[in-house]
């Protein structure tokens, strides 16, 4: 499977950005898909996760009330929204794809095999 992000940008305080991931190579639906950032000397942490079918879905405490994930597996397609910026959301976001069935394996990166190339998000203040 192969992933492409886009989407990211520079916006201001309480901005908005939306992030999409496009997978190709394989079957988009029976992936679980995740989201992901890295900061500058920071480790990667998950910021929202998406079962194959859509039905479940996780946040990040940081993320709750102003991101929203989707997915549209006739575009093979996963998106967030991403609403009410802040400074510390500035990273490089990244997408990432496996066949994933529990909860807590959707919030691992290391449950991901594969990874899209990351797209840089700046929040100015």
């Amino acid at each position: 499977v192969q992933l492409q992000a886009s989407g990211g940008g520079t916006v201001q305080t309480e901005g908005s950005l939306r992030l999409a991931c496009v997978a190709s190579g394989g079957i988009f639906s029976n992936y679980s898909m995740g989201w992901f950032r890295q900061a500058p000397g920071k480790e990667r942490t998950v910021v929202a996760a998406i079962s194959k079918s859509g039905d479940r879905t996780y946040y990040a405490d940081s993320a709750k009330g102003r991101f929203t994930i989707s997915r549209d597996n006739a575009r093979n397609t996963v998106y967030l929204q991403m609403n009410s910026l802040k400074p510390e959301d500035t990273a490089v976001y990244y997408c990432a794809a496996d066949r994933i069935t529990t909860a807590q394996a959707m919030v691992r990166p290391t449950s991901y095999g594969y990874w899209g190339q990351g797209t840089l998000v700046t929040v100015s203040s």
